[in-house]
This record gives structure tokens, sequence and C-alpha cells, in this order.
């Protein structure tokens, strides 16, 4: 009956556009009701336990950090600096796209901020060149996507919270999927690229190249500095989110001298906003995930389930095709906090490593974000490119169906994640 509870009030309440955060606190107030365990009392103290965790306030230090990056122009010489080295290549301008996503990506962990600062910078560009517009946004929505995958990732953050999993571990975790997913859109553009017959970019020479180099150096070390912390327990995620927010704003200011004081308040406000929608959406998961646990939902899934817990590979595929369809219709953050502490139990239940789980998990939320009709990273890339929408679906397609493949591979070959996460532990 809990479960039923929850799925109907759930799905109404989106259905009539509720916002997902308001939706999960009906929900918990509807199964509060049928436990007979409703008290205003309990929701608000669930609501405060939620937003009040060390974890997440690595949330909003990222979430800075990618601000900060943007205005003070780390983003661009990243990009210039994947232009400098293999911009020459055939379809060059689409090969520096994926290589400045993957770089990225190990900077700020934002998928949106990411798609926008790549097109707003290499699309006028790959328009000139006579690359096929659609499928170029297509291919950097796709390449900003690799951020909640590759380290520092909210969605990790985010996971390691609504499960009480490592987030350490499933930062070391997620280097090396995030680095195929990437190459696997790279490699898809590199074979239409040859078929459109755009003449690359000249070859610059080793001067240009190592200019580039100098000038994003400081870039370039951010990643090292949070990984590193990370991997040798120098520091926990949340502290290297406020190193990562503090050395942004000293190289944005004080070294590129881009980033202006006045600039500082429309920045924090830009943080700030998005921070808040990300916080109340976690402190309501998390108090309705308070009601999920008490109504033992993840024992009535795994009831529903048995006959694939013996099958391991066929209850992940399972899975993922479920996380998959409702990835096309929830936003990452909300799949996550609804779905994963339900189904982390089962996946145990079939001894299923559970941080090999959070990282496909992620990946498979990821690929929602370029999926309509709800894809935010859709919705940035054709705001930010002018393109319509439906077009920017379409020329993600091939790319969107290559990293589909690379998930597929994760989950027929767990070692691919697993061997390298012991090895980076």
């Amino acid at each position: 009956m809990s479960l039923v509870v929850f799925l109907v009030t759930l799905g109404l309440t989106l259905i009539t556009g509720v916002p997902v955060a308001f939706a999960l606190l009906i929900c918990a107030v509807m199964m509060g009701i049928t436990l007979d365990l409703f008290d205003p009392q309990i929701i608000t103290q669930r609501l405060v336990v939620g937003a009040n965790n060390f974890s997440l306030l690595a949330i909003p230090f990222f979430l800075l950090a990618g601000e900060l990056m943007n205005a003070g122009g780390m983003s661009k010489r990243i990009i210039a600096f994947a232009m400098a080295f293999v911009g020459h290549l055939r379809g060059g301008l689409g090969v520096v796209a994926i290589f400045a996503a993957i770089i990225l990506a190990s900077l700020s962990g934002s998928a949106a901020a990411d798609t926008a600062a790549l097109i707003a910078i290499l699309l006028p560009m790959m328009r000139k060149s006579g690359h096929d517009e659609a499928r170029s946004v297509g291919l950097m929505a796709s390449g900003g996507i690799i951020a909640p995958i590759i380290p520092p990732s909210i969605a990790y953050i985010i996971f390691g919270v609504a499960t009480n999993l490592s987030i350490t571990k499933l930062f070391m975790a997620g280097i090396v999927p995030g680095a195929l997913m990437g190459l696997s859109a790279l490699a898809v553009w590199i074979f239409l690229a040859r078929r459109e017959n755009v003449p690359p970019l000249p070859r610059q020479e080793w001067p240009a190249r190592l200019r580039a180099l100098r000038a994003a150096l400081f870039s370039l070390g951010l990643p090292v500095i949070i990984l590193g912390g990370i991997r040798f327990g120098v520091v926990t995620p949340t502290e290297a989110a406020v190193i990562a927010a503090v050395y942004a704003l000293v190289v944005g200011i004080f070294v590129h001298g881009e980033l202006k004081v006045s600039e500082l308040f429309d920045v924090f406000r830009r943080a700030a906003l998005t921070t808040s929608v990300v916080m109340l959406l976690a402190a309501a998961a998390l108090a309705t995930s308070w009601f999920i646990s008490i109504a033992d939902l993840s024992g009535i899934v795994l009831d529903l389930v048995a006959p694939l817990v013996d099958n391991p590979k066929l209850l992940l595929l399972a899975i993922m095709v479920l996380v998959l369809v409702i990835g096309t219709m929830l936003d990452m953050g909300p799949t996550i906090l609804i779905l994963a502490p339900v189904l982390l139990p089962v996946v145990e239940k079939a001894g299923i490593d559970p941080i090999y789980f959070g990282v496909i998990f992620v990946i498979n939320t990821a690929i929602g974000l370029v999926t309509p009709p709800v894809g935010i990273v859709l919705s940035v890339a054709a705001g930010v490119s002018g393109v319509p929408m439906h077009k920017v679906a379409m020329g993600s397609l091939p790319f969107l169906a290559a990293q589909v493949a690379v998930l597929l591979l994760l989950v027929a070959f767990p070692e691919i994640v697993t061997v390298p996460m012991e090895w980076l532990q």
C-alpha cells in the first residue's frame, strides 16, 4: 500500500506541474498519513536534518567555483589550450570541444555551465568553418554531460548523501567512466566529420602552444589540487570545494585580472540561487526518504524483483532501463534522491558493488540531461546557441547512442569501473 501511495502521489503532483521539492514533501505527508505517523513536527525535523549535512556543504562551494571560473576567464583559457594542441586535427573544433569538456568537467562538475561555456566560445567558429550547426551543438551538449561523471561532481555528492556512501570513493571511481564517455562522443564526431569535408584549422607552432599552456596553467592546476588532495586524504570533498572556490576567486581577480570586484555580487547571487534550489530539493527528498525507510519500500521492491536478484547483470540492466525512462521526465537531482535510496539495498542484496552502482546510476541520469522533454542541458544548449531544441536533440542523437553503448559496456563488464577504482583508492 505504501508503494502505491508513494508512486501515485508523486506521479499526480509532477503531472500537474507541482515543483519537485514540494511534490516530495506532499509524498512525505501522504506516506505519513498512510503509516499513521503524520506529524508536522516530524516533517520539519527531517527537513532540518536533511539540510544540516556537512557533505552537502560542498554543493554551494562547487557551484560558486564554477561561476567564478567562467567569470574569471578560466574556462576560455582551457578551450584555447585545447585548440592549440588538437585544433588542427580533422574535425578539430569538435575534438577541441570534447577535450575541453573533459578538462572543464574536472573543474566544476556542472553540466549546464560547461555546455554554455563551450557553445558560447566554439559555436561561432564551428558555424564559420561550415560544420553542421545542430550536430555541433549536439556534440557540445553531449560533452557537457561528462561534468557530472568526472569528479568533482555534484551528482556524486547528492548520491553519497542520499545513500550514505563514501563521496571520495565515488569521485575516484568516476574518472575512467567519464573519460570513456568523452572518448565515445569523440569517436563518433571524428567519423561524422570526415563526411563533412570541412578543412581543419592551421597547426599551431610550439611557441603558440606554449603560450596557450602558460595561460591555462593555473586552470589546469585546479584539478590536480582537488583530486590529489582528495585522493591522498589531505582534504575532504567539502574542503576541496572551498579550496576550489577560493582558488578560482584569487586566480580570476589577481592572476587573470578578468574578474572585477564589482561583478562579485552577481556571481555570488547566481550561485546562491542555484544552491537554494538544490538544497531545498535535497532536504525535501531526505525527509521523504525517512518515510521510505519506515515503510520499507526497498523490501517491497526487492520482493517484486526477487527473480532477478540471482542474475545481477540482468537486474542491473532492468534498473538502467528504468532510470533511463525516468530520466526523460525528471532532472538528475530528483532522480537520484528518489530512486537511489530505494534501489541501493536491492542491488546490494544481489551482490553488486554499491560504489560501482553509484557510478553507472549517475552516468544514466547524466544521459537523461540530453533527452527530451525535460533535458536541462538540451534547454541550455538551445538557449545559448539559438538553435531550436528539437534540432539540438536530433543533432545529439549519434553521440547519445555512443554514450548509451558505453553505459551498456559498463553493465556488461563491471571491471572497467571496479579495477581502476580499487587502484585509485
